[in-house]
């Protein structure tokens, strides 16, 4: 797909991040979560500088952004990635077209780690993440509980090589 831009989000844009969130939560693959936040709540849990939508056309096609991983400073430029992609633009290239500009993005910013923990049966999601340069680090056995079931994570790491030396 040529016609893809990458900006970022503004508050303008939630409705559509929020209907493409909804859209993942209902896989059942993509998320623990089981409702999509309210701007206020999303916008303070995602840090404002690595937010970022790819609009095919006028559409927004998906969101990717930033969430810090602790509140101590000596992981401050380790970070865990959110990335959706609306399901008709499933396999057209904007996830990997958003990711990569978000790692861009990051390094820009500083983040030396960028982490996503990935349900294992959203093997879209891990090729991405690996396709992009991210490598599978571990397992998470029973991770969190989803509707009563007991749910595994595999965990993934980029790690830069130019910023956080």
């Amino acid at each position: 797909m040529s016609n893809i831009n990458i900006r970022s989000i503004t508050e303008i844009d939630y409705p559509d991040i929020k209907r493409i969130y909804e859209e993942g939560i209902e896989t059942g693959n993509a998320t623990f979560e089981t409702t999509a936040p309210e701007w206020d709540e999303w916008n303070s849990s995602k840090l404002p500088e690595c937010r970022l939508c790819a609009v095919s056309g006028n559409e927004i096609s998906g969101w990717a952004a930033l969430s810090p991983t602790s509140k101590r400073f000596v992981y401050r430029g380790v970070v865990e990635v959110s990335i959706y992609i609306s399901n008709k633009f499933h396999g057209k290239g904007v996830g990997k077209m958003l990711l990569n500009t978000l790692i861009k993005e990051s390094e820009k910013y500083g983040y030396w780690t960028l982490y996503a923990s990935i349900f294992p049966e959203n093997t879209a999601s891990m090729k991405l993440h690996l396709s992009c340069g991210f490598r599978e680090i571990g397992y998470m056995e029973k991770s969190g509980c989803m509707h009563g079931v007991w749910r595994d994570t595999v965990l993934f790491e980029r790690r830069s090589k130019i910023t956080g030396k």
